[in-house]
Formats: structure tokens, C-alpha cells, sequence
């Protein structure tokens, strides 16, 4: 009878431009995530944070393209559930209510990318939320014929964003985050096809390249990989200060502190900061996240926890982590790229940029987990971390009729400034990062 009194509340302060979906309505996709068939929300195509309530009931999904958080505060009249994008827009809303006494960044809780979440509104003591996953790629399901994954690998990245591309309102530029290598080499070849194609014209496209202080690699091999395609008229180079590049100011904008998390948001805040700063009206711009979850182009000896066959064995690793039901999952921040893309679209969104990871969208995911790995590598490292070039440059000949260049892997911080600039504006030690997202709260 105690808990029939119960007044229960839910505050969602997500942006529903936010949104970016590529074949329905917010309101159809919405009804979907309300019916709780995962098969219904799996229909959904795009980048999506989405939450319904019905009655006592709550049920949220996301896709790893936007973060999703909630927090569940206790009032006397009933419990209060708060879902935004962000941990420090749950504490202000917790703030204007005098509820704040309850707050701590680590009772904040993720939503799981790919999952439906369904929460009970019932009071004290709360339930605990069920999971049930809307996305299931196939693993395995391709041929091994190089030329045929490649094709249908992206040939599904360039409907994602094609589909985007019709979206974006007809004077509106488009910017790719650019360095010259495997992944936003791709993204940027395929989306100027696209626009070529659609008869739109292609001088509505760049390709922004981060240098800091006028030094960095990248630079250089975004030139000479323009160039070898006879596409130098794109390039925009970004040259900001090393003031700009604040380790903790990216801390602050992604709410978390894996340091090459951190090192890559700084970076791309950096580079959104310049563009801004250079081009004030601009909103849409693409990146390359998720290539290498996709095809697992990681370096499996940097990880003391990860083995070729745990990379290989387990579905959606990299993007998911070890899954819900793992002992190391994450309540807080959720695992794999589930909980690090937020390295991309944190800065995008705090510089007011409009941004889509196409390769982070499921139907592209789906087709890069049918891929046979490990007939094709035989559990060999240097195989697999070969075959994402050979891949890549066989779609992406197959979709655009251009021979790609394949640069060597390098990670988007190490490019963009000097090796010695480098050492100076990151530190070394996993503890700094971890004090420093700590006494964001600590000095509120």
C-alpha cells in the first residue's frame, strides 16, 4: 500500500536533436523502443539516444554514437529518475532541486549501447534494470574472398552515409576529421563519391587536419594520401597552439579518465576549437571512429588483459567490452567503444558541431562481424592486423573506383603534434588522469 502512494517522476534532459536517425521518425522510433520488441528496435538506423515511459515502466536504448545516463534519486514522495547525455547535467538538474546530497559521478549509470534497458519506477528498495540486447550481428556469415567483404563491408558504410548526407540541409557544408589514415582516408573518399553521385556539388567538402603548433605527421600524410588521389583541393589544415591541447579540459568534456581516451578527446577538442575558430557557422562533419573496433586493428600486446583468441571468440569485444554480464562491466561508463566513443562525440559537441561516426552505426557493424576472422587469420597477429588495409582498400576501390593509399597505423594524438611537444602536454601515469576527473566534483 506504501508504494501505491508513491508519486514517481522521470526527467529526461536529452536533446532530441541529438538524434540522427537515417529511416524513421524520433516519434516511430520512440514507439518502438515502447513496444520492448528488440526486434522492432533494431529497425532503427542511425545514432540514437531514446527513452520511454510507460506508467511505472522505463525502457532506454542507445546506440554507441550518443551517450545515455541516468540517475536514480530517492524523494519522499517517490523515486526521481534523471536521464541526460551527460554526468554534469544530471548534478546541475540534481542541484535546482536540492537533491545533490545524493550525488556521486560513479552512481551515475550507463545505458549500454545495443541494448534495450527497462527499469520499474517502485520505490525503496529499487529493482535492478533487465538488459535485453536489440543487436545481434551474425558473426562469420561472409565468404573469405577479399574483394566480395570488401564491397559489402563498404558498401553498407556508404548508404549509412548516404542516407546523412539527404539529411544534411542543401547549403550546408561537410567536414571530415581528417589525418590521412586507413579509416578517415575511407570515410572521406566515400563521402566524396556520394556527393559527386547525388550531382551535389563536392566543394561543400573538407577535410580538416589537426596540426599543433605547425608540427605533427599528420599533416604530411593527409598532403601526400590528397595527393596521390589527385584530391589536394580538400585539405584544410587546423593549426592551433599547444595551449589548446588541455588534457584537462578534455577530462572535463568526455567525464572520464582513460588516458588514451583523454589524449585523443584533447586532441579532437583542439581540432573542433580550430574549426570553429576558422569557420564560426559550421555544423556537420564526419569522423573515422570505429574503423578499428570493426576490423580489430589493435594492438593485442598493449593489452596485458586481451589474447588473439578473447579478441577473435567474442562478439563485439572491442565495442562492447566484455558485456553486461561481466564481472569487469562497467555500471558507470559501460565497456569498449560503448564507453569511448564519447572521445569523438563529447568535442563535437561542445564546440556545437552536428557529428556523425558512420562506422559506429550497427548495420555497418553488422557486416564487419560477419567477417570470417579467424579462418582468414589463422589466429596470427601480423594476419589481422593486415587485413583492415586489404579490406579497405578493396571496398573502397569497389565503391569509389579509387585506388586508396594504406598509411601505417598511428593513433590520431600521436599524429597531430611533435614527439617531444607530446610528452610535454600528456603525462604518463593512469593517476593524474583519474585525480584530475576527481576533483571536478570535488571543488563543487
Amino acid at each position: 500500500m506504501l508504494h501505491s502512494a508513491y508519486v514517481e517522476r522521470v526527467v529526461d534532459l536529452l536533446d532530441p536533436a541529438g538524434n540522427i536517425l537515417l529511416n524513421m521518425t524520433v516519434s516511430e522510433a520512440l514507439e518502438r523502443v515502447a513496444s520492448g520488441d528488440v526486434g522492432r528496435v533494431r529497425q532503427i538506423d542511425g545514432q540514437f539516444a531514446l527513452l520511454h515511459r510507460d506508467g511505472k515502466t522505463v525502457r532506454m536504448a542507445r546506440s554507441i554514437g550518443r551517450p545515455m545516463r541516468y540517475f536514480l534519486a530517492k524523494r519522499a514522495e517517490g523515486p526521481c529518475l534523471v536521464v541526460a547525455e551527460r554526468i554534469d547535467e544530471i548534478h546541475r538538474f540534481l542541484q535546482s532541486e536540492g537533491l545533490d546530497g545524493q550525488f556521486h559521478p560513479s552512481y551515475t549509470r550507463m545505458v549500454p549501447a545495443h541494448f534495450v534497458l527497462e527499469l520499474k519506477l517502485l520505490g525503496c528498495p529499487d529493482p535492478n534494470p533487465v538488459y535485453r540486447r536489440y543487436f545481434s550481428p551474425e558473426r562469420n556469415r561472409l565468404s573469405t574472398n577479399l574483394d566480395e567483404i570488401g564491397a559489402a563491408y563498404f558498401g553498407a558504410l556508404a548508404l549509412e552515409i548516404s542516407k546523412w548526407i539527404d539529411r544534411v540541409p542543401a547549403a550546408e557544408p561537410i567536414g571530415v576529421l581528417f589525418s590521412g589514415g586507413i579509416d578517415s582516408g575511407a570515410v572521406f573518399l566515400v563521402t566524396e563519391h556520394l556527393l559527386r553521385s547525388k550531382g551535389i556539388n563536392p566543394a561543400r567538402l573538407k577535410a580538416f587536419t589537426l596540426t599543433v603548433e605547425g608540427q605533427g605527421d599528420d599533416v604530411a600524410q593527409a598532403q601526400q594520401f590528397l595527393k596521390q588521389v589527385g584530391m589536394s583541393q580538400y585539405l584544410e589544415p587546423i593549426s592551433v597552439p599547444a595551449s589548446w591541447v588541455d588534457y584537462r579540459a578534455a577530462i572535463e568534456a568526455i567525464e572520464d579518465y582513460k588516458p588514451l581516451d583523454v589524449q585523443s578527446a584533447a586532441m579532437a577538442l583542439a581540432l573542433c576549437k580550430g574549426i570553429r575558430r576558422d569557420y564560426p557557422e559550421w555544423r556537420y562533419i564526419l569522423d573515422g571512429d570505429g574503423g578499428d573496433e570493426n576490423l580489430k586493428d589493435y594492438p593485442i600486446e598493449d593489452n596485458p588483459e586481451l589474447t588473439i583468441r578473447s579478441v577473435l571468440n567474442n562478439t563485439m569485444l572491442y565495442q562492447e567490452g566484455w558485456g553486461v554480464d561481466a564481472v569487469k562491466h562497467s555500471l558507470t561508463y559501460s565497456g569498449g567503444q560503448s564507453r569511448g566513443h564519447v572521445r569523438s562525440s563529447a568535442p563535437a559537441r561542445a564546440m556545437g558541431f552536428v557529428g556523425l561516426s558512420p562506422f559506429a552505426l550497427p548495420n555497418v557493424i553488422e557486416v564487419a562481424e560477419g567477417i570470417p576472422f579467424i579462418e582468414l587469420t589463422d589466429w596470427q597477429h601480423d594476419k589481422l592486423y593486415a587485413l583492415k588495409g586489404e579490406v579497405t582498400q578493396r571496398g573502397v576501390r569497389a565503391i569509389t573506383g579509387v585506388s586508396m593509399p594504406i598509411n601505417e597505423k598511428r593513433r590520431f594524438q600521436h599524429g597531430a603534434a611533435a614527439a617531444s611537444l607530446y610528452s610535454q602536454l600528456f603525462p604518463k601515469e593512469e593517476g593524474v588522469y583519474r585525480r584530475a576527473f576527481s576533483e571536478i566534483y570535488a571543488k563543487n
